[in-house]
């Protein structure tokens, strides 16, 4: 795990500990995300892995093992946990997520509404965007999603930063509590048009609203609400933002 220090940015830097999470790279196209035990090996390919020698040393640290094969440790950040998570829905990837972090205008210190959670790809990003005075309100509408990501965020070390809460925003909204104090709402949703109403409550003045969807058609009817709910700019993409 990596916790967070609320003074300072989030820092990878530090030495491995007993209980952290690392990716370990074993080539291009093959890593996986470990918590590291002092007691435990990791086998593979290269040979095994002592845990125990892990411990210490810096993340980015190439690690050998007792036959000359070797590894690289990894600091789990936002780019490297997106290709490691478990899919339990499908994912943003880095550019959609650099994408939709720079047009939200995310700043530490920002408070973030996002639903659906799915497997927190986005989420982690958001996190990081904030961090460390901030803070992202994330709802699904699944429970078992919920508890799975909210358990990842444990593992990465950003339980402070997130909050994770089941309900179905298309057919409830945003909880009241969040009324006009919103720097940013992200939306990913079947019918996103049923939440926007919900979501420009939210946003304070000058708040950013980005609905994400893989369809044209959502798109369209997605910027149709946006245009009926929000006075400003809009940019449609497969992407749709609008600012208050």
């Amino acid at each position: 795990m990596l916790p967070v220090d609320p003074t300072k940015k989030l820092s990878f830097t530090r030495c491995i500990s007993d209980g952290d999470l690392v990716i370990v790279y074993e080539k291009y196209d093959t890593m996986k995300a470990v918590e590291v035990c002092a007691g435990s090996v990791l086998g593979n390919r290269f040979g095994v892995f002592k845990h125990s020698d892990w411990i210490g040393k810096q993340f980015g640290s190439k690690v050998f093992s007792s036959k000359g094969g070797f590894v690289y440790l990894l600091a789990p950040t936002p780019e490297l946990w997106t290709l490691v998570l478990s899919h339990r829905t499908q994912i943003l990837y880095i550019a959609d997520i650099s994408f939709v972090i720079m047009f939200l205008e995310l700043v530490p210190g920002c408070l973030v509404l996002e639903s659906g959670t799915g497997s927190g790809s986005l989420t982690t990003s958001l996190a990081r965007a904030v961090a460390p005075t901030g803070h992202v309100y994330t709802f699904d509408f699944h429970e078992q999603r919920a508890v799975s990501a909210r358990e990842d965020f444990e593992k990465t070390g950003l339980s402070n930063l997130v909050t994770v809460r089941v309900r179905d925003i298309q057919g409830e909204g945003f909880p009241d509590e969040f009324s006009g104090r919103a720097d940013s709402v992200f939306l990913d949703l079947p019918q996103p048009w049923l939440a926007i109403p919900s979501a420009a409550k939210m946003l304070k003045q000058d708040g950013v609203l980005c609905s994400f969807s893989p369809c044209i058609e959502q798109v369209q009817r997605a910027s149709e609400t946006m245009r009926s709910s929000f006075t400003g700019r809009l940019f449609d993409a497969v992407i749709s933002f609008c600012a208050l």
